[in-house]
């Protein structure tokens, strides 16, 4: 973005909120870097540096601020303007693509080279994907210092920090201060007994009821439940199985509960909330590219905070996908459910037994050796079910974020039983492509019917489309809450 001191000082002076996220102002006086929205006196403008990213501001010497909280920012993701592959870098990062790989791996998983990718991140970013990466785990420890209760060894494991020492020589340089001296009070979540409970910004308005009523018409039994307005599911990073629960929080955030028995898997359980939930989407963005279209237009101001959902794990995503072919959206819920009873790994703990959870979804090594005869459904899809776990244990980045959405449909469309649908849909959720377009979705073409019920050819769709890019995963996501709409009011208005 454009660091024009003059333009970004006023956004200080103003605490303009749009910017929040997207702009961070570093006092030279003070040594502290802030958000436009602290409340903290305004310093004078020749103190004040400008940085595009808190670990530009951190990497060039700055501590975080303890008023305003840096880490409590919306996360921006793909939504910050950046080259799309630093977009997708800061995804797989999100992920844990540097806590087991280093920059070359990272490189390598979206086609570009180091040093480009570098030369990128210090163009859009100010800073190197490491120094991304260490700012990250930095302000997640300052999250879990102030607002949980956990031992400071424990919040150094669940930050991704190798020791405790190291934690603490990380903190020390570039907080000035030890870890503990930060906690003072009660936290500022209470939570559930036994987990821990924080919140995740996010850009206003969203609309959490549109969200829990997509996932509650898609909920697979035992594995996934809504519980009032709160969404709970079982889930299995890096072999740790836990729970997760979410649901509105103070102020513009989700309060998520979790519940894992080893908590270095946190930093990647809340980088999967955060693309399940869609929050680093910013409303004001979509608003103004759909405002003057005429089909766009009138949902988006029906809906301004209506998000795209993603996926929780890319290999059930393509399951689900490949059950959803063909049949009702009822239908391959109820095929779901039966897969996760037989092949799904028992999920145990209180918190499961609390929210009446009974199992994971299935891995790939469990549905890889299934015999398509013993499925409810044709044999060529049972058979390509098995064919893509198998694919999924010899390649675990098979659904990661790639190179771009060309290669990823191209990639997914090789796969067997995977065709243009399919693709586009696993892109759209799993990869969070913002551009993915399911164009032959039935719902999308009923939803763009004219007053005498006709609607355009998949063709007509696709090509209609165009003028929505690069957004065009959230126009599909407006056109099915209007079918959805329409669906339910001819349910309570029967001819």
């Amino acid at each position: 973005m454009d660091l024009d001191p003059t333009a970004c000082f006023r956004a200080f002076s103003t605490r303009d909120e749009r910017l929040d996220g997207r702009l961070f102002g570093a006092v030279i006086t003070t040594g502290v870097y802030c958000r436009p929205i602290c409340p903290a006196r305004t310093p004078r403008p020749e103190n004040v540096r400008f940085f595009a990213s808190a670990a530009a501001a951190q990497h060039a010497g700055f501590r975080p601020c303890l008023r305003c909280r840096p880490e409590t920012a919306p996360e921006l993701g793909a939504w910050k303007g950046t080259a799309n592959t630093v977009s997708r870098a800061l995804d797989l990062i999100d992920l844990g693509a540097l806590d087991s790989g280093d920059i070359q791996d990272l490189a390598n998983r979206l086609g570009v080279g180091e040093r480009h990718l570098r030369r990128l991140f210090q163009d859009h970013l100010g800073a190197s994907p490491v120094a991304v990466a260490q700012t990250r785990r930095l302000l997640m420890a300052r999250r879990l210092i102030l607002e949980t209760r956990l031992p400071m060894a424990e919040v150094a494991l669940a930050a991704g920090f190798g020791s405790v020492r190291r934690f603490n020589e990380c903190f020390r340089a570039v907080c000035g201060r030890t870890p503990g001296s930060l906690r003072k009070g009660p936290s500022l979540e209470t939570g559930f007994a036994g987990g821990v409970t924080l919140r995740l910004a996010y850009r206003p308005p969203y609309d959490w009821p549109r969200m829990l009523d997509f996932f509650s018409h898609r909920l697979v039994e035992g594995v996934e439940r809504i519980e009032g307005e709160a969404y709970v599911r079982g889930l299995a990073i890096n072999g740790v199985a836990g729970v997760v629960r979410v649901e509105p929080g103070r102020g513009n955030s989700l309060s998520t509960s979790l519940w894992f028995p080893d908590l270095r898997v946190l930093p990647r359980v809340l980088a999967q909330i955060r693309r399940v939930f869609d929050l680093a989407m910013d409303p004001g963005v979509v608003l103004a590219h759909f405002g003057a279209d005429p089909d766009l237009g009138p949902l988006t101001m029906r809906r301004p905070g209506l998000r795209a959902p993603g996926a929780w794990n890319g290999f059930e995503m393509a399951v689900r996908a490949i059950l959803g072919q063909q049949v009702s959206v009822t239908a391959a819920r109820g095929l779901a459910g039966r897969l996760a009873t037989t092949y799904g790994a028992p999920l145990d703990g209180e918190a499961a037994r609390r929210f009446g959870l009974e199992r994971l979804f299935p891995e790939p090594a469990s549905l890889a050796t299934l015999d398509p005869e013993t499925l409810p459904m044709p044999r060529s899809r049972g058979r390509a079910l098995a064919a893509i776990a198998r694919l999924a244990l010899e390649d675990p980045h098979l659904f990661s974020p790639g190179q771009d959405l060309e290669s990823a449909v191209q990639r997914l469309s090789a796969l067997p039983g995977v065709g243009a649908w399919t693709a586009q849909y696993i892109a759209m959720r799993a990869m969070r492509e913002p551009d993915a377009f399911p164009h032959t979705d039935l719902a999308l073409l009923r939803a763009l019917a004219d007053q005498d019920g006709r609607r355009p050819t998949a063709e007509d769709l696709l090509a209609r489309a165009e003028a929505w890019r690069p957004w065009r995963a959230y126009a599909a996501a407006h056109l099915w809450a209007k079918d959805a709409d329409a669906a339910s009011y001819r349910k309570g208005h029967p001819e």
